[in-house]
């Protein structure tokens, strides 16, 4: 299994279709919620030009801005 932070906000359709997708999968994500995590939105803004864009992904150290679902759940799965 991959080493997989999903960096999210409440309200974010996007984050939720991902949520869903993963199923129970989810659980084995670390999860950080951008507006209560300060170091968590400074590190989203550094990596997508400045803005604030969910659900960012880390996949063993790489960035990945809104991901397919798909390989988000294939990291999960080892």
């Amino acid at each position: 299994m991959s080493d997989v932070t999903i960096y999210w906000r409440p309200g974010c359709v996007f984050c939720m279709r991902l949520e869903n997708a993963l199923g129970a999968s989810r659980n084995k994500a670390t999860w950080r919620n951008i507006w209560e995590d300060d170091e968590a939105r400074e590190f989203i803004a550094m990596v997508n030009d400045g803005n604030e864009v969910v659900p960012t992904v880390v996949i063993d150290g790489r960035p990945h801005t809104n991901p397919d679902p798909a390989l988000v759940a294939r990291a999960l799965k080892g």
